[in-house]
C-alpha cells in the first residue's frame, strides 16, 4: 500500500482514538460542568466544542462517502448537519455518535485507493459548489479535529478531571500504554500500521 494511504488510514485511527480517550475524561464530569460551566475558548462550553467538532465531522464525512459512492453533494447540508447546532445534550450521547462517525471514517480511509485520491468531492456552500481532493479535506478535517479536542483538552485543566494524554500514538514503545484503549476500541497495532 502506498504510504500516503496507510498514513491517512494511521490518521483515521489516531482521531478515534484521542476521541475516544477525551470522550471518556469528560464522561466524568457532571452534567453541569459539562454543559454549563463556562469555559474560555473559541466555544464558551466542553458541550458546545464537542457538538461542533461532531456536526463538522457530519458535514465532511458524508461528502467524502458520497462521492466515493457516484452521488451529488449532499442539497441540504445546513439542516442535515447543523440543526441543531448542538445535537446532543450529554456526554454519553455524544460519545456514542462519535463513536460511530468515527469509525465511518475509518471506513472511508480503508477504502481510499490512487483512483479515489484523484477525484473531486463536491460540497455545496452558501456561495455555491466547491471542489477539492479527498486527501485536502481529511487534512483538514484532522486538523479541525486535533484544535478542537486541545481546547476541551484545557478546559478539563479547569476541572476536578485530569485531561488525558493525547499525544502518544505514533511511537512503537508506547505501544503498550495504548494497548488498553485499542482493547477497548478493537483495535489492533495490525490495523493501524499494516501487516
Amino acid at each position: 500500500m502506498h504510504q500516503f494511504l496507510r498514513y491517512l488510514i494511521a490518521q483515521a485511527y489516531n482521531n478515534a482514538w484521542a476521541n475516544h480517550r477525551l470522550l471518556r475524561a469528560c464522561a466524568a464530569l457532571s452534567q453541569e460542568e459539562f454543559e454549563l460551566a463556562t469555559r474560555t475558548s473559541f466555544f464558551p462550553s466542553i458541550k458546545m466544542t464537542l457538538n461542533h467538532n461532531l456536526t463538522v465531522d457530519w458535514f465532511y464525512i458524508d461528502a467524502m462517502e458520497r462521492a466515493a459512492r457516484g452521488d451529488e453533494p449532499h442539497p441540504d447540508y445546513c439542516a442535515a448537519f447543523f440543526e441543531p447546532e448542538e445535537p446532543f445534550a450529554t456526554c454519553a450521547a455524544l460519545w456514542v455518535a462519535q463513536k460511530a462517525c468515527d469509525q465511518r471514517l475509518i471506513a472511508y480511509c480503508l477504502q481510499l485507493d490512487e483512483a479515489m485520491l484523484a477525484r473531486d468531492v463536491g460540497i455545496l456552500r452558501d456561495d455555491g459548489l466547491k471542489l477539492d481532493t479527498p486527501a485536502r479535506l481529511l487534512a483538514h478535517l484532522f486538523q479541525h479535529q486535533i484544535h478542537h479536542r486541545g481546547q476541551v483538552h484545557a478546559m478539563l485543566s479547569g476541572t476536578g478531571i485530569e485531561p488525558p494524554q493525547l499525544d502518544e500514538f505514533y511511537s512503537r514503545g508506547e505501544s503498550g500504554e495504548r494497548a488498553p484503549d485499542f482493547a477497548e476500541l478493537g483495535f489492533t497495532e495490525a490495523d493501524v500500521w499494516g501487516a
